[in-house]
């Protein structure tokens, strides 16, 4: 299946880690992988890659789920999103795993861009 730019990642910004985590974990099963205090990855079901994590308050803005899709080519998408309209907000920066960059859409929605690593 194709991944480039799809929606490939969701974060929750939290204000508590650990109470994210028990309440998450209770009500849904879910479990971290933990990256420091201020994130944590959402395992994917059944040994899958990560779904998405959760950002503590601080570390990311607030306003809901970020949705990060995937790209081939970061460098290609940040022109493409440039191109179209859109307003990076978060010039692309590395992460364990890979590089990002947020963008703002036309209507003001925030939504990220990655690449791995290799």
């Amino acid at each position: 299946m194709e991944r480039h730019h799809r929606i490939d990642y969701i974060e929750f910004t939290v204000t508590d880690m650990a109470a994210a985590k028990r309440f998450y974990g209770a009500a849904f099963g879910w479990e971290f992988t933990d990256y420091g205090g201020s994130y944590a990855g959402i395992k994917g079901a059944g040994g899958g890659p990560e779904a998405g994590g959760l950002a503590l308050a601080g570390h990311v803005a607030p306003g809901g789920p970020l949705v990060i899709l995937y790209s081939d080519d970061l460098d290609a998408s940040r022109a493409a999103v440039e191109a179209a309209g859109g307003t990076v907000t978060d010039e692309p920066f590395d992460f364990p795993g890979g590089r990002r960059f947020h963008f703002a859409d036309p209507s003001g929605n925030v939504l990220a861009v990655w690449t791995g690593t290799g």
